[in-house]
């Protein structure tokens, strides 16, 4: 299905779902974005490399890009619209959920171009989203994914963890179960080097795929406690057979940093330039 295609079936979606004359997908260039209230939703792409193959593309890591927008004209109709269904608006579609999911539906749009059998998208979930949602996780993306002509098994939900929800651990591992019942890929994402009861205990009983770490916030975390808790970590993973990815590599020293760190996968600017170096000195 064309690009337009697919944005009219979502459009036609969302303003079902919602009860309103709402339709929140736009292209532009060939690019899909999404409004929400005063936000324009949008995509930034990042491969995640073989760390010993950097040409070798593992998926493809999605950030969102928000910026905000003046509000759009209205025409009476539509403001009557919004009238009528203002409690429905308020409860069904101005939630973290509902945000998510068109979030989501922009990232899936977008990837469509990159999208190949042997490569992933590692896509983002709001903790809020799985902790919300009640049973079913994964369903309705899954419709998105399908529509699409794509696959759940390659895509990975993206946990950040951070020790706000680590007290929340039973129920997402609930909701990530969900997501792997219909055959998602799980990725656990630290900013931190953990060393701590709940994360351990996130990563032994959901066995990930993948589990991420920062490397902007490794170098921050130098010394002898630091690769104590990185070894720890490593041996974790080695246990529930979970693959590593470093993040965030930007420059020289974090370069060395993912030589050391046994991880396979690797993702940053550093290694975008290091490759165009590498182009333009053999002549391509």
């Amino acid at each position: 299905m064309a690009l337009h295609d697919l944005v009219d079936y979502f459009n036609n979606r969302f303003e079902l779902e919602h009860n309103a004359n709402y339709r929140p997908l736009t292209v532009e260039n060939d690019r899909v974005h999404g409004f929400f209230g005063q936000l324009r939703i949008s995509s930034v792409f990042s491969p995640i490399r073989e760390k010993n193959r950097l040409e070798t593309i593992k998926g493809q890591a999605v950030k969102i890009k928000v910026d905000a927008v003046e509000s759009l004209h209205l025409h009476s109709y539509e403001i009557e619209n919004l009238t009528a269904n203002a409690k429905i608006a308020d409860s069904q579609f101005e939630s973290v959920i509902n945000f998510d999911r068109l979030a989501r539906t922009v990232h899936m749009l977008n990837y469509l171009p990159l999208a190949n059998p042997q490569t992933q998208l590692f896509l983002e979930v709001d903790p809020r989203h799985i902790l919300g949602v009640k049973q079913d996780h994964g369903a309705y993306f899954e419709s998105v994914i399908a529509q699409c002509g794509l696959a759940t098994k390659n895509t990975v939900i993206v946990l950040a963890i951070t020790r706000h929800y680590l007290t929340y651990n039973e129920a997402l591992i609930r909701g990530l179960k969900n997501y792997r019942q219909r055959h998602y890929k799980i990725a656990l994402r630290f900013d931190y080097l953990v060393c701590e009861k709940h994360a351990f205990e996130l990563i032994s009983k959901l066995s990930p795929d993948y589990v991420s770490l920062s490397a902007r916030q490794m170098e921050m975390e130098s010394g002898e406690n630091a690769l104590k808790k990185l070894q720890t970590l490593k041996n974790m993973m080695n246990a529930t057979q979970s693959r590593g990815i470093l993040r965030q590599v930007d420059r020289k020293k974090s370069e060395i940093l993912a030589d050391s760190s046994g991880f396979d996968f690797v993702e940053g600017r550093y290694y975008e330039h290091k490759l165009v170096d590498s182009k333009h000195v053999n002549g391509f």
